[in-house]
Protein backbone atom coordinates (compact mmCIF):
# COMPACT_ATOMS: atom_id res chain seq x y z
CA UNK A 1 0.00 0.00 0.00
CA UNK A 2 1.57 3.34 -0.96
CA UNK A 3 -0.76 6.17 0.41
CA UNK A 4 -0.32 10.20 -0.59
CA UNK A 5 -1.85 12.74 1.30
CA UNK A 6 -1.00 15.98 -1.79
CA UNK A 7 -3.14 18.76 -2.47
CA UNK A 8 -5.79 18.57 -5.37
CA UNK A 9 -6.45 20.42 -8.29
CA UNK A 10 -9.39 21.10 -10.35
CA UNK A 11 -8.70 17.92 -12.38
CA UNK A 12 -9.08 15.78 -9.23
CA UNK A 13 -12.47 17.90 -8.13
CA UNK A 14 -14.86 15.20 -10.21
CA UNK A 15 -13.34 12.39 -8.72
CA UNK A 16 -13.33 14.05 -5.20
CA UNK A 17 -16.76 15.05 -5.73
CA UNK A 18 -18.37 11.26 -6.21
CA UNK A 19 -16.48 9.78 -3.44
CA UNK A 20 -17.23 12.73 -0.86
CA UNK A 21 -21.30 11.61 -2.03
CA UNK A 22 -20.40 7.99 -1.52
CA UNK A 23 -18.72 8.80 2.12
CA UNK A 24 -21.57 10.94 3.12
CA UNK A 25 -24.82 9.12 2.12
CA UNK A 26 -22.59 6.17 4.13
CA UNK A 27 -23.11 8.21 7.03
CA UNK A 28 -26.87 6.49 7.59
CA UNK A 29 -25.18 3.10 8.77
CA UNK A 30 -23.74 5.73 11.41
CA UNK A 31 -26.69 7.28 12.81
CA UNK A 32 -27.70 9.72 10.57
CA UNK A 33 -31.59 10.30 9.92
CA UNK A 34 -31.10 10.07 6.08
CA UNK A 35 -28.41 10.40 3.14
CA UNK A 36 -26.72 13.77 3.02
CA UNK A 37 -23.70 15.85 4.23
CA UNK A 38 -22.22 18.90 4.73
CA UNK A 39 -23.35 22.03 2.75
CA UNK A 40 -21.21 21.01 -1.21
CA UNK A 41 -20.73 17.16 -0.27
CA UNK A 42 -21.99 16.84 -3.41
CA UNK A 43 -21.47 19.62 -5.67
CA UNK A 44 -18.99 19.47 -8.49
CA UNK A 45 -19.02 23.40 -8.66
CA UNK A 46 -17.72 23.62 -5.00
CA UNK A 47 -15.60 21.15 -4.99
CA UNK A 48 -13.74 23.11 -8.10
CA UNK A 49 -13.63 26.16 -5.59
CA UNK A 50 -11.88 24.70 -3.31
CA UNK A 51 -9.21 23.30 -5.14
CA UNK A 52 -8.95 26.90 -6.97
CA UNK A 53 -8.75 28.47 -3.49
CA UNK A 54 -6.24 25.79 -2.62
CA UNK A 55 -8.11 24.21 0.72
CA UNK A 56 -9.33 20.88 -1.25
CA UNK A 57 -6.96 18.07 -0.82
CA UNK A 58 -6.67 14.40 -1.98
CA UNK A 59 -5.53 10.78 -0.29
CA UNK A 60 -4.33 8.56 -3.10
CA UNK A 61 -3.16 4.96 -2.95
CA UNK A 62 -1.20 3.55 -5.74
CA UNK A 63 -1.88 7.11 -7.86
CA UNK A 64 -6.14 6.64 -7.31
CA UNK A 65 -7.99 8.96 -5.48
CA UNK A 66 -9.63 7.19 -2.20
CA UNK A 67 -10.34 10.33 -0.36
CA UNK A 68 -9.89 13.70 0.31
CA UNK A 69 -10.15 16.98 2.97
CA UNK A 70 -10.94 20.39 2.88
CA UNK A 71 -8.53 22.58 5.29
CA UNK A 72 -8.45 25.87 6.05
CA UNK A 73 -5.95 27.51 7.80
CA UNK A 74 -6.13 30.99 9.39
CA UNK A 75 -3.18 32.24 11.04
CA UNK A 76 -1.47 29.42 13.41
CA UNK A 77 -4.98 27.18 13.58
CA UNK A 78 -5.90 24.88 10.84
CA UNK A 79 -9.69 24.30 10.43
CA UNK A 80 -10.33 20.23 9.53
CA UNK A 81 -13.64 21.23 7.30
CA UNK A 82 -13.80 17.53 6.22
CA UNK A 83 -11.91 14.23 5.60
CA UNK A 84 -13.85 11.56 3.80
CA UNK A 85 -12.92 8.23 2.13
CA UNK A 86 -14.92 6.14 -0.30
CA UNK A 87 -16.38 3.88 2.05
CA UNK A 88 -14.59 0.63 0.50
CA UNK A 89 -12.00 1.83 2.40
CA UNK A 90 -13.06 1.84 5.25
CA UNK A 91 -11.51 0.47 8.91
CA UNK A 92 -8.25 0.28 6.91
CA UNK A 93 -6.68 2.98 8.52
CA UNK A 94 -6.71 5.33 5.79
CA UNK A 95 -8.55 7.84 7.96
CA UNK A 96 -5.88 7.63 10.60
CA UNK A 97 -2.87 8.31 7.98
CA UNK A 98 -4.89 11.65 6.56
CA UNK A 99 -5.11 12.87 10.18
CA UNK A 100 -1.45 12.46 10.70
CA UNK A 101 -0.74 13.71 7.36
CA UNK A 102 -2.71 16.57 7.70
CA UNK A 103 -0.55 17.89 10.90
CA UNK A 104 1.96 17.02 9.50
CA UNK A 105 1.49 19.10 6.49
CA UNK A 106 1.72 21.84 8.39
CA UNK A 107 4.29 21.80 11.29
CA UNK A 108 3.82 25.24 12.71
CA UNK A 109 0.13 24.77 13.13
CA UNK A 110 -0.44 24.99 16.71
CA UNK A 111 -4.21 24.80 16.86
CA UNK A 112 -6.64 22.26 14.68
CA UNK A 113 -10.19 22.36 14.62
CA UNK A 114 -12.73 20.40 13.25
CA UNK A 115 -16.78 19.76 14.18
CA UNK A 116 -18.77 16.71 13.13
CA UNK A 117 -22.72 16.13 13.74
CA UNK A 118 -23.72 14.86 17.18
CA UNK A 119 -25.18 11.83 15.97
CA UNK A 120 -22.17 10.04 14.44
CA UNK A 121 -20.72 7.87 16.84
CA UNK A 122 -17.84 6.67 14.13
CA UNK A 123 -16.62 10.37 13.52
CA UNK A 124 -17.06 11.49 17.41
CA UNK A 125 -14.68 8.14 18.34
CA UNK A 126 -12.44 8.89 15.51
CA UNK A 127 -11.62 12.13 16.48
CA UNK A 128 -11.16 11.32 20.11
CA UNK A 129 -8.87 8.46 19.57
CA UNK A 130 -6.76 10.62 17.83
CA UNK A 131 -6.21 13.42 20.76
CA UNK A 132 -8.58 15.67 19.63
CA UNK A 133 -11.13 16.93 22.88
CA UNK A 134 -14.50 17.87 23.24
CA UNK A 135 -14.35 22.27 23.50
CA UNK A 136 -18.50 22.38 22.94
CA UNK A 137 -21.22 21.05 21.50
CA UNK A 138 -24.90 22.62 20.43
CA UNK A 139 -27.93 20.75 19.35
CA UNK A 140 -26.55 19.34 16.24
CA UNK A 141 -22.43 19.15 16.41
CA UNK A 142 -19.95 18.41 18.77
CA UNK A 143 -16.47 20.87 18.35
CA UNK A 144 -12.81 19.20 18.93
CA UNK A 145 -10.40 21.26 19.71
CA UNK A 146 -5.90 20.08 19.38
CA UNK A 147 -3.17 22.10 20.23
CA UNK A 148 0.51 21.37 20.18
Amino acid sequence: MSLQFLKAGTADALVLNAISKLAFDSDVEAGAPSAGGPPGYMSLKYHMKMAKSGYLFKLTENGLIVGGAILFRIGNTLNIGRIFIDPQHFRKGYGIFMMREIEALFPDVKHFTLDTPIWNTRTNAFYTGLGYSEVKRDTDFVYYSKKR
